[in-house]
């Protein structure tokens, strides 16, 4: 079972070299997400806060947390 499992070994090394080698060959082309990865990114981020900054100024809340003073107890009616 030894020699099966070195000879596997070695093959999936050879394999993992081969691509390695025919990688380094190749000239690197910029993809997409190499040349506007950073804008859509920082574009993304912008948009976001422009909406959740809209929405939350015109939501009326009243920032606090604490409900005392702001809440009065109505008559009981039976």
């Amino acid at each position: 079972m030894f020699p099966v499992a070195r000879a596997a070994q070695s093959l999936v090394a050879r394999g993992i070299q081969h691509t390695a080698v025919r990688q380094a060959h190749r000239k690197h082309e910029p993809s997409f997400h190499d040349k506007y990865g950073t804008m859509v990114l920082l574009g993304g981020a912008t948009m976001f806060s422009a909406v959740w900054g809209y929405v939350l100024t015109k939501l009326n809340i009243e920032w606090g947390f604490s409900p005392v003073g702001r809440i009065t107890p109505t008559e009981w009616r039976e």
